[in-house]
């Protein structure tokens, strides 16, 4: 494939020649009559076709993760997708399983969240902005349960709502600080009860969640029954039950309960669905994305958010714990440049060679394939090349791997497409027909809640010992009173480090881990535990992505990367 290194991500997805989306369902065997349009290249899946394929058999699932983000880049999507192009050159049957993006990190930090290169998955722009408004409707569930939980209360307060105890928040898709703490209720009688709020962005939002984690519509329903959205005078929970706003809210999710497929550059299938953080919750696509996809094609590639340490261990330890999936491989995505930075390279130095640099910041690779080991699922770790990479750096990674039995290869695909993903998906296919996955989660539900914490805080951080502010401590006692303790937990972290402290790259070890609070996402059906300063409502940085986005008079956004 030709390349131009002139060209920015937005203008190789602006240039692509589509194929119409009904073509693309053609290639997977989905009949035309299945597909609910969204213009000419998006498509929902219907619940009549997917119920039908519940008899059919699985393919492959292959996790996609990475080593702790940086600023030098990783480029996940980007070899996820191109890996699913990849293996469509070598005639296998594979479908990418991705998140939609947030308008959060789409105007604060990231640009856009579609891949990039000749990997990509278009259209581009509608897959960042609006696409078929499954987070506005996840917005309005949301927001819908607040304002019949403030009526109640204005209307009597029948259930004995204690205000002080209010743990449901409204939410946003979009990065807005002031937002995390308000007081609401101002004005005169008529307009409610005056109370401290606070706001979560919607990608935070436990409504989120249980979109990802339903297996379909009565699911739904059964985890928005469970939401707690606040306790009564007597300590007691009050749920979204007791608020009669269940039915309402599954209404406004129906359609956003069904897939969307769309297409990458090359064409490839690409099931879009939900888009959970995986700093602040599990991270992971709808289970029912990836179920289609493992019923549709021979393999399903899925990527986890942020890290291994974030992203794939709740992919493992709450997505498949939950849905009975079983991962057959896990490619861990790494860049040089990421790799030298952890090793204390200044990010303007990052092009040059630096091999002791290199030395020192894989350790950061090493943990993270060592946490992938032990679930039992065979690895592959990719290097997602770059221009500046030199030999001596690719052979120092590439021998490191093959000595603590990890298979290697080289991914270019950002600059080549599926033909620069060609050794990555053919290092595949060779790890799925030679080894087999015994996939384990880390811990078993009947393990305390503090004691999973633990576990996940010393096997996957490195964690010396693990610290419980007094309110973490009290709130977990009391979400194990109320029946929740078999839960797994839902790590909410900083992704920069491995530890709590977003500025301790590379491999740190033995450091205390802080909980500062805990609660629990009864409907998702995990406790989420909140460690460090990490926040569930982002802000916006200096100069937010957003200074560099524009339309043209002749409706051509720019920006977008």
């Amino acid at each position: 494939m030709k390349t131009d290194h002139v060209k920015t991500d937005i203008m190789i997805a602006q240039e692509a020649v589509m194929e119409p989306v009904g073509r693309v369902a053609q290639g997977l065997g989905i009949p035309e009559d299945a597909l609910e349009y969204y213009g000419k290249y998006k498509a929902k899946l219907s619940e009549e076709y997917l119920d039908g394929l519940k008899e059919k058999k699985d393919g492959k699932l292959i996790l996609v993760t990475a080593i702790n983000p940086t600023p030098a880049g990783e480029g996940k999507t980007t070899t996820s997708v191109g890996l699913g192009q990849a293996f469509a050159r070598l005639g296998k049957k594979a479908v990418v399983a991705l998140r939609e993006p947030s308008l959060g990190p789409c105007f604060g930090i990231k640009g856009g969240a579609a891949g990039g290169g000749y990997s990509q998955v278009v259209p581009m722009e509608e897959l960042n902005l609006h696409f078929t408004g499954d987070f506005h409707a996840v917005t309005s569930a949301n927001n819908l349960l607040a304002a019949l939980l403030d009526n109640h209360i204005q209307q009597g307060n029948e259930l004995q709502i204690d205000s002080r105890q209010i743990v449901w928040k409204r939410c946003m898709d979009m990065n807005d600080r002031v937002l995390r703490n308000v007081v609401t209720g101002l004005g005169s009688k008529l307009d409610g009860f005056v109370r401290e709020d606070h706001f979560v962005i919607t990608v935070a939002s436990e409504i989120m969640a249980i979109l990802c984690l339903a297996e379909d519509m009565k699911d739904l329903k059964a985890r928005l029954a469970r939401i707690i959205v606040a306790y009564n005078y007597g300590g007691e929970p009050v749920t979204a039950a007791d608020l009669q706003a269940v039915g309402a809210m599954a209404a406004l999710l129906k359609d956003a309960m069904k897939p969307n497929l769309i297409q990458t550059l090359e064409h490839t299938p690409v099931l879009v669905h939900g888009g959970p953080f995986a700093n602040i919750a599990h991270g992971c696509n709808s289970v029912r994305a990836t179920r289609t996809a493992l019923k549709t094609a021979d393999y399903c590639i899925t990527e986890a958010g942020f890290g291994a340490d974030l992203g794939a261990e709740k992919f493992f330890d709450i997505k498949c714990r939950m849905a009975g999936l079983k991962p057959d491989a896990a490619v861990l995505v790494a860049t040089i440049r990421a790799l030298k930075y952890n090793g204390g390279v200044a990010k303007a130095d990052l092009g040059q060679e630096d091999l002791a640099a290199l030395e020192k910041g894989i350790a950061n690779l090493e943990k993270h394939m060592e946490n992938l080991q032990k679930y039992g699922v065979p690895v592959v770790v990719t290097l997602n090349h770059f221009m500046t990479d030199t030999q001596a750096e690719i052979d120092f990674v590439k021998e490191f791997c093959q000595k603590r039995n990890c298979r290697f290869a080289l991914s270019q695909v950002w600059e080549k497409g599926g033909e620069g993903g060609v050794e990555l998906a053919e290092k595949l296919l060779e790890t799925l027909a030679q080894e087999e996955s015994h996939f384990h989660v880390l811990y078993e539900d009947e393990v305390s809640l503090e004691d999973k914490i633990r576990t996940v805080a010393g096997e996957i951080y490195g964690a010396g010992s693990v610290a419980f502010s007094p309110a973490a401590k009290k709130q977990l006692q009391r979400l194990t009173e109320l029946g929740f303790g078999g839960f797994p937990v839902c790590m909410a972290k900083n992704q920069y480090s491995l530890s709590d402290d977003p500025k301790l790259l590379g491999r740190p070890e033995g450091f205390e881990l802080t909980v500062r609070e805990a609660y629990v996402s009864a409907g998702a059906g995990f406790v989420v535990a909140l460690t460090g300063d990490v926040v569930t409502m982002p802000g916006l940085s200096k100069k937010p992505a957003a200074y560099g986005i524009d339309v043209s008079e002749d409706g051509v956004i720019t920006g977008l990367f």
